[in-house]
């Protein structure tokens, strides 16, 4: 009976210690048979989380051997365990060490793992940067581009993928080229042809944009207005002119005394119509009479 329980806990403890190794195997994984030793095998691969003991012998799980406690092992057939790595400076833990896989760290925020196994940490490298040895970022050199984050810089492609398409942008530290359809040319609006005659050489006559017929008929207003103006100014003038020409003489007339002699009624006469002429009749019929009394 007390070998019962005694063969009960070795088991409970041999699950639990399975466990611990991750549930992995013990031993030997693969073998052959050994040719220079009658009835030993010979190992050729463990099972994972398993270092080599000794390559031969007559038991094949006796051959390998899980790797102790803060330990693990990448290889297949090899006969150390290292130790685990501990997680310190800028990298943080994100998983534990087992048998077979060693403890798995990753950077703080902002840095980005330096290789695969995420041993040391580096800056993080935007786009149109690359890292560098120094696990610094530098400027993508002249003639390269970095689009992606945390890459090498390559060079500008120096085609279309397509070759209907021609190059629009020629690309920056962060771009490579852009392509495009070239643009369809400017079509001009379709007009009349009786109204767009064609000239001697075989080319239509472009019609006059509208700017043209409004600078025109600017033009021919202010003609307009002017030529308006010069005739007022011409009939006002005329107008003023012919005014002073019928305003009469302000010059005083001297009249002599009047004689019984017909020479001097009939001067008399004269100067006064001259002064005068807008009395006309009234003035010639008065010298009559008076004239015709005297020679009576």
């Amino acid at each position: 009976m007390a070998g019962f329980f005694w063969m009960l806990g070795l088991t409970l403890l041999a699950q639990g210690f399975l466990r611990t190794l991750g549930d992995i195997g013990v031993g030997c994984k693969k073998w052959v048979p050994d040719t220079e030793v009658k009835g030993f095998v010979k190992c050729v691969e463990c099972h994972p989380g398993n270092r080599v003991v000794k390559l031969s012998g007559p038991n094949p799980e006796k051959l390998c051997t899980p790797c102790e406690n803060g330990t693990y092992i990448h290889q297949s057939l090899g006969f150390e365990c290292p130790s685990c790595i501990q997680c310190v400076g800028a990298l943080v833990h994100f998983k534990d060490c087992t048998p077979k896989s060693n403890t798995q760290c990753k950077c703080k925020e902002g840095l980005r793992c330096g290789d695969a196994e995420c041993t040391f940490c580096t800056d993080e490298c935007g786009k149109g940067e690359e890292p560098t040895k120094k696990r610094d970022c530098r400027p993508c050199p002249k003639g390269t581009f970095n689009d992606q984050i945390h890459q090498n810089c390559k060079a500008f492609s120096t085609r279309c993928p397509d070759p209907t398409h021609i190059i629009v942008f020629q690309g920056n530290a962060s771009s490579d080229i852009i392509c495009e359809l070239p643009q369809p040319p400017t079509t001009l609006p379709v007009t009349n042809p009786e109204n767009n005659p064609v000239k001697p050489d075989g080319n239509k006559e472009q019609p006059w944009p509208m700017e043209s017929f409004a600078v025109i008929g600017f033009l021919m207003m202010c003609l307009i207005v002017f030529i308006v103006l010069v005739s007022a100014l011409i009939h006002c003038k005329g107008k003023k002119e012919k005014i002073q020409r019928r305003t009469p003489s302000k010059t005083p007339i001297v009249i002599s005394n009047p004689s019984d002699e017909p020479r001097t009624l009939i001067a008399i006469e004269c100067s006064f119509h001259e002064a005068q002429q807008e009395q006309g009749s009234s003035t010639e019929s008065l010298i009559s009479k008076d004239s015709e009394q005297e020679i009576v």
